[in-house]
């Protein structure tokens, strides 16, 4: 596996995903803001690309037998465990996150009216993750199953009425993007905010 400073921080994860330790550890965004080279993402938070590929080189060394090869998949089996696996967690966790966001809110938000805005950015992050996930799993995904059933068996595919695949992915791309933005505002409250973690 090549890293250089002109690698593309979305591709070093998704060939070896221990490398997302190294980009979170820097709070690179390599999933919204994937398609940046190592060299403009750490421009951008004034890190020394050097350092970083060099990181990404040392984690990639030592954990390499870890890596689940997820290119080599059948995309019906990662579609499954993108349900399964990703989905479902999210499902479970917006109901146990809610209540406590809620009385902190409530308890605190005098002081730190910042946490009201954190409980309304979850709360639309919620809503909007929960319709962006049952598009998935109602249009999208079952696309991808009948595709590539029709292929395997040779038979005829009925096109369905957004005619080509790239259309409902573009458009699953930039919601990525938008909530991508939503939970770095988050962030930015919460994580970012000393005093908010001090007081709180």
């Amino acid at each position: 596996m090549e890293i250089t400073q002109n690698s593309i921080i979305g591709d070093l994860v998704a060939q070896n995903y221990q490398t997302a330790k190294v980009f979170k550890k820097h709070k690179i965004d390599f999933c919204c803001q994937g398609g940046r080279t190592v060299e403009d993402a750490c421009k951008a938070k004034k890190l020394e690309a050097v350092e970083v590929v060099q990181q990404l080189k040392e984690i990639v060394r030592q954990r390499g037998d870890e890596v689940i090869d997820f290119k080599s998949w059948p995309r019906d089996l990662l579609v499954d465990y993108i349900e399964k696996k990703h989905h479902r967690y999210v499902e479970e966790q917006i109901p146990i996150i809610r209540p406590y966001l809620d009385k902190v809110a409530r308890v605190h938000g005098e002081r730190h009216p910042e946490l009201l805005e954190i409980l309304e950015e979850f709360t639309s992050a919620s809503a909007e993750l929960t319709n962006h996930m049952w598009k998935e799993e109602h249009i999208l995904f079952p696309f991808i199953r009948k595709m590539l059933d029709s292929v395997r068996n040779n038979s005829p595919f009925e096109p369905p009425q957004f005619v080509t695949v790239e259309n409902p992915i573009r458009m699953m791309m930039e919601e990525h993007d938008a909530e991508g933005e939503r939970f770095k505002r988050i962030a930015e409250l919460t994580v970012d905010n000393g005093q908010l973690t001090v007081d709180s």
